[in-house]
């Protein structure tokens, strides 16, 4: 029992300093973000939200086109791969799929929001209904609401992390991910079911949600930079954004505006409305790259 009480701490150990070395002064040469992802919201048989006269989907590909052109440019040295670069449908299983099957180390997902429609009452009408049955039975009425509608006045950009409360989601795909080992440099690989495999995987989630929040935050400074409303970097707790949990590196989901809302419908749509916003998220990552991984 000793025996095995000594072995067990020198394995827990153990993955403390070789997470260290990775968190800390990692050994590993070159660039740490050498593959950036995007995800182009929705698309095919899913429109996503719809506004007055375009869909979440084109939108979100029309951005997602401008940025992958864009960090090609001032990126030469980083590996670009969009999901889907034309008006075609993946599950959000596909999308999780690709950014790991291609060893992004950054996923980023555009979106386009959406707020119900502004009800308010116009007037009332007489409804009449019965109660009773047989002798019994008598006429009754009441006034019942007439509702009209005017569009959500809701407006401004946000950005998700995946929801803290289900960082276990994160970390049981990080067990089992071949990158996370290698990451960590370790030689003797443990079984990914392992207490060991286990603690090291949920360091590195503690890692992930630390730096997709960094870029979250960079990302609504640069809107508020060019006037845009944020709304802030936002969490959705009670039903986690899948997408964000099943991909095994920092990743964010922008909500660029409110199609819902005509002004915002069309600056969205607008060539200098989707420029604006392309160079406001290229310069977070670039800043963000540059702070994970200084000159290289």
């Amino acid at each position: 029992m000793v025996r095995l009480l000594r072995s067990s701490l020198l394995s827990f150990l153990a993955v403390i300093l070789t997470t260290a070395v990775v968190f800390g002064q990692s050994t590993r040469k070159g660039p740490r973000i050498k593959t950036i992802i995007i995800d182009a919201g929705h698309g095919g048989t899913e429109p996503g939200a719809r506004g007055a006269y375009s869909t979440e989907s084109q939108i979100t590909l029309a951005i997602a086109k401008r940025l992958d052109t864009l960090l090609r440019s001032e990126m030469p040295t980083t590996r670009i791969v969009m999901t889907r670069e034309r008006d075609i449908f993946h599950s959000v299983t596909e999308k999780a799929n690709i950014a790991n099957r291609e060893n992004g180390d950054l996923f980023i997902c555009i979106h386009v929001n959406a707020a119900p429609p502004k009800k308010f009452i116009t007037g009332y009408k007489n409804e009449t209904y019965y109660t009773g049955k047989g002798s019994k039975r008598k006429k009754h009425t009441r006034k019942k609401p007439i509702y009209g509608s005017n569009p959500n006045p809701m407006y401004g950009s946000s950005t998700y992390v995946w929801a803290a409360d289900r960082s276990d989601n994160k970390a049981a795909g990080l067990a089992n991910d071949d990158r996370f080992e290698t990451e960590a440099e370790v030689v003797d690989v443990p079984d990914p079911q392992s207490p060991e495999a286990i603690i090291r995987a949920r360091l590195w989630t503690q890692k992930f949600f630390s730096n997709s929040v960094r870029l979250a935050t960079m990302v609504e400074n640069e809107f508020t930079n060019i006037g845009r409303r944020s709304l802030g970097v936002l969490q959705r707790n009670w039903k986690g954004i899948w997408v964000l949990q099943a991909t095994n590196m920092p990743a964010i989901l922008i909500e660029t505006g409110y199609i819902t809302n005509r002004e915002e419908e069309d600056y969205l749509n607008s060539d200098a409305g989707q420029i604006e916003m392309t160079r406001a998220i290229a310069n977070a990552i670039l800043a963000y790259k540059q702070q994970i991984d200084g000159g290289k």
